[in-house]
């Protein structure tokens, strides 16, 4: 008997290395008329320079959707567990509310 599929539904395969994931306390997202860029930084405490982890290339469509989808996700979690705490606007925690390192 074979097994009926929606002709809709995409078979997506994760890697290992890929599960693992990447870890990103920064986005810079810039756009052209053709492509939106996300670019995925981590921060680390008293180190003056940042790296970029991973960078994404989306249409503006794809770009959209992510929105939509990303929209509704974060309304799903508050909803759950409670509204998610917003850093003030233009704030980059470049120390982590911790102390300063010294040597």
């Amino acid at each position: 008997m074979e097994e009926n599929k929606n002709p809709n539904q995409i078979d997506i395969e994760l890697s290992e290395e890929i599960a693992e994931g990447i870890y990103s306390n920064l986005a810079i997202i810039t756009h052209s008329q053709s492509e939106f860029v996300l670019d995925f930084i981590k921060m680390m405490p008293g180190v003056p320079k940042a790296k970029v982890k991973s960078r994404i290339v989306l249409t503006p469509q794809h770009a959209k959707r992510l929105v939509k989808a990303l929209a509704d996700n974060v309304n799903r979690f508050e909803a759950a567990h409670g509204k998610i705490k917003d850093l003030e606007a233009g704030a980059l925690p470049l120390n982590f509310g911790g102390p300063t390192a010294q040597a």
